[in-house]
């Protein structure tokens, strides 16, 4: 197994990684097919990357979606928007080795912190994220669409 960044669009690589964010979020499937024009956005963004954990036959079996938010307080953060591994090979270590490589891409963009959000019943990811240190804050989390 392998991790590397995301590097070119292709269709193979965009349908994929669709299929695996369904798995994380079923309401993707509504939404139809991730424009070509995000993936190039997101490919030549210095602040932004995605993570892809390829097994030994170069099928894409785990994604993880960073961005580098900036603030006064806390210079650089790391954020992660999406992380998943395949659901019918999890509990084999992608996620961890996906874990390492977004820990390697924070500290080489020279941020201090890693947040993510996991939602309710994740409690399986929840474990996964205490397990490797990460703290639960106590906040609540808002969006609002801008129109």
């Amino acid at each position: 197994m392998k991790v590397k960044s995301l590097t070119e669009y292709d269709k193979t690589t965009a349908d994929r990684v669709r299929e695996l964010l369904i798995q994380l979020s079923r309401s993707g499937k509504d939404r139809g097919e991730i424009p070509e024009a995000w993936f190039e956005d997101l490919i030549n963004s210095p602040h932004h990357d995605m993570l892809l954990a390829y097994d030994d036959s170069d099928k894409i079996i785990g994604i993880a979606t960073l961005s580098i938010i900036m603030g006064p307080i806390v210079r650089k953060v790391a954020y992660l928007e999406d992380f998943v591994t395949d659901e019918s090979i999890r509990g084999q270590g992608i996620g961890s080795a996906i874990w390492q490589a977004m820990l390697a891409w924070a500290k080489e963009k020279n941020c201090t912190e890693l947040c993510f959000t996991s939602g309710h019943g994740r409690e399986a990811a929840q474990a996964f994220y205490i397990h490797k240190g990460a703290e639960i804050y106590d906040t609540n989390f808002f969006r609002m669409k801008i129109q």
